[in-house]
């Protein structure tokens, strides 16, 4: 595997400074760039591995704390392994942090992160790829939709409410995207359910927006999270596959 060589960095914000997590190939060079939005949990070792995996495959991914308003990461203390036992515990202290990231406020910290990576000398010129996890599939499509002459990819893996009825939903962003999109919707996720499945299919098909949506049969919420209960080995490989995949047609690396 392709070493790699990780960092904190510091990104301004209209809000002050976000902490983020930096990692690329070792050795030098400039590579295409990751943004990766983060679940509800946020930075910790389990997120920082996979854009360590990203990076060993050839991309220069930033991995930020889109809580950075609330502290630096992490935002709450977190257990070892997250489980049924402590996940509502945790739920109580982070659902005002997520109903707090107003989509105003994605946007705006958005446009800090990718300057940033327009600016960063390890960062090849050209647009950018996102992925996102949970909630962050929420945010990777806010991105792609405000900023789409600078994203060229975006994958959403086990997102939960993309597709809802009310007027600000994430999926209204199709309308304005020009990345391809991936999106892995988990079976048991009761935050996805199929209406919203296919609303987010239409409203891609719509739009004219390059798209493969798939349904992982048997996969949980958080099926990529492997400091979770709802890990899912199978489920994950199939995802890296597909986001790899994607990756490497539309950002090469």
């Amino acid at each position: 595997m392709t070493a790699v060589h990780a960092s904190t960095v510091e990104i301004p914000t209209p809000d002050g400074t976000a902490d983020a997590y930096f990692v690329r190939p070792a050795g030098g060079g400039r590579h295409p760039a990751v943004l990766l939005y983060q679940d509800a949990f946020g930075l910790r070792p389990a997120l920082n591995a996979m854009a360590d995996r990203l990076a060993a495959a050839g991309y220069a991914v930033l991995l930020p704390n889109v809580f950075h308003r609330e502290g630096r990461a992490p935002v709450v203390e977190l257990p070892e392994h997250i489980d049924h036992d402590n996940r509502d515990a945790l739920f109580a202290q982070l659902m005002p942090l997520i109903e707090g990231l107003a989509p105003a406020l994605v946007v705006a910290d958005a446009h800090a992160y990718l300057g940033w990576l327009a600016d960063c000398p390890e960062v090849a010129d050209g647009p950018i790829g996102i992925s996102g996890y949970c909630m962050g599939a929420r945010l990777a499509l806010r991105t792609a939709g405000a900023y789409p002459d600078q994203v060229a990819a975006v994958g959403g893996f086990h997102g939960g409410r993309l597709a809802t009825d009310q007027p600000d939903s994430p999926h209204l962003a199709a309308a304005t995207m020009t990345a391809e999109a991936y999106f892995g919707h988990a079976d048991q996720d009761r935050s996805m359910p199929p209406e919203q499945q296919e609303r987010l299919e239409k409203a891609f098909t719509e739009a004219g927006v390059v798209h493969r949506c798939e349904v992982y049969q048997g996969a949980g919420h958080g099926y990529t999270q492997s400091d979770t209960s709802e890990f899912d080995p199978a489920a994950t490989e199939r995802h890296w596959a597909a986001l790899l995949d994607l990756f490497a047609r539309t950002l090469g690396g």
